[in-house]
């Protein structure tokens, strides 16, 4: 699904340099639930964002869903990010001046899609979240849980091979995070493939794996480290 080897990124400025990622490698496979942690400026957002194609990289290799995306063109790489990938903010990224139901289908019509099958879309992933009678609210009408459900729901209208979450928990309260948690959780059972960037080791703790990043590298021995989350833990007893 998702394989990085050696990957570097650096950011230049007119006096200084800073390595965000060194030779950073991590393969995802499908169907797996990955919680990824580390400090903060470790390097784990700037990850996320290559992982995405919102950003290029400077050395190594990235190969999503068997396509070397280091080789291809803006206009390419736009295209799979649109077609293949999902992404859900911590700040939500909801357009206030539009309802529920066309925040979900803006990036169906980047696709060029039929009218009737972006509604089947929008109504089906808002269903899925359970938000379909809300569907003519505005974001400012829904409570944090809601709007982070809704994010989710734009990334499922689009049928993603892979779903990027941004911390997304991080401004949500105990109850409202449990209950974002627990629709990830349910997207991973039902085979969806998940990357999730968190610094709650509870949270990190439910993901099927965890990778622990610090200056920019996979820490080795992650698992041992950090413990294996629940899906390890019965591999280990088993």
């Amino acid at each position: 699904m998702l394989k990085m080897t050696q990957v570097s990124k650096v950011y230049r400025t007119e006096v200084v340099e800073t390595h965000a990622l060194r030779d950073f490698s991590l393969e995802v496979k499908p169907g797996e639930f990955v919680a990824v942690t580390g400090p903060s400026g470790s390097g784990k957002t700037t990850f996320l964002t290559i992982a995405g194609l919102l950003e290029s990289f400077d050395g190594g290799s990235y190969v999503l869903d068997g396509v070397e995306v280091g080789r291809l063109d803006d206009s390419a790489r736009s295209k799979i990010r649109n077609e293949k990938i999902g992404f859900v903010f911590q700040a939500f990224n909801l357009i206030p001046d539009l309802s529920v139901a066309d925040n979900v289908e803006v990036p169906l019509r980047y696709r060029g899609m039929k009218a009737a099958e972006r509604r089947e879309r929008v109504r089906g992933a808002l269903e899925r979240v359970g938000l379909a009678s809300r569907e003519r609210h505005y974001p400012a009408e829904l409570s944090g849980g809601q709007q982070q459900r809704v994010a989710i729901a734009r990334a499922l209208a689009g049928s993603p091979r892979l779903l990027l979450a941004d911390e997304p928990t991080g401004n949500l309260d105990t109850q409202m995070a449990r209950s974002v948690m627990e629709l990830l959780e349910e997207l991973h059972r039902e085979g969806a493939t998940i990357v999730m960037v968190t610094h709650d080791p509870q949270l990190a703790a439910r993901a099927q794996r965890n990778v622990h990043v610090i200056d920019g590298q996979v820490l080795s021995g992650t698992a041992e480290l950090l413990g294996l989350g629940a899906w390890g833990r019965a591999q280990q007893v088993a």
